[in-house]
């Protein structure tokens, strides 16, 4: 309002805040309860404990709020592999690596359950892959190991990490949307073999 204070508007800043936090948390609990294509505004405004018009103040549509929820695990998801990703010594297994647990939808404790309903998987990488915010957290994970790759001399000097990343990116991306042919995706071995087998042959100085 015109007439608040500074403090009043401060703390009024810090209530929406924590309203929506309650939110996304309520919804990522009906996400593992019923899937992103069952999950409906109503049932995460009862499990936050709020109006669905409150709901609706802060997420334009159910997509939005399902893409939120999307996008902070997979926020969640890169700080949690990235020591992972990053004890194994060569790009082509750390890009391996991270395959392993992008298939999986994260680590075991941030999953959602979605790769036990058919579809949902996919839908949620495709929802996370029209993301901005998601992309660009992910495209900051990948440049300073392509960086790094280069200045190991895995790949070669003029490679751009940018493109390199957005690629990496792509090649996880479809490990997830298209079925598998020649490999098991279930099998953590196989995908990383999968995926070391064929990363660098376009890198390759």
């Amino acid at each position: 309002m015109l007439g608040d204070t500074v403090e009043e508007r401060a703390g009024a800043a810090i209530r929406g805040a924590e309203t929506r936090d309650r939110i996304v948390a309520a919804a990522t609990d009906c996400i593992r309860r019923w899937g992103i294509r069952r999950v409906s505004m109503n049932d995460v405004a009862q499990q936050a404990g709020v109006s669905r018009r409150t709901v609706y103040l802060h997420f334009a549509d159910r997509e939005a709020l399902v893409l939120e929820v999307l996008t902070r695990i997979s926020e969640l998801t890169v700080a949690a592999v990235e020591p992972l990703v990053r004890s194994r010594p060569t790009l082509a297994e750390q890009v391996a690596e991270a395959a392993v647990h992008v298939h999986a939808l994260g680590p075991a404790e941030l999953q959602l359950g979605l790769g036990y309903r058919p579809g949902e998987s996919e839908d949620a990488t495709l929802l996370l892959a029209h993301s901005d915010r998601a992309m660009s957290a992910w495209q900051g994970f990948w440049r300073p190991l392509v960086d790094e790759a280069r200045d190991r001399g895995e790949v070669r000097a003029g490679l751009d990490a940018d493109r390199a990343a957005e690629w990496i990116m792509r090649v996880i991306i479809s490990l997830v949307t298209v079925p598998a042919r020649t490999f098991d995706p279930d099998d953590p071995d196989q995908v990383r073999a999968f995926v070391a087998e064929f990363i660098i042959r376009g890198f390759a100085p």
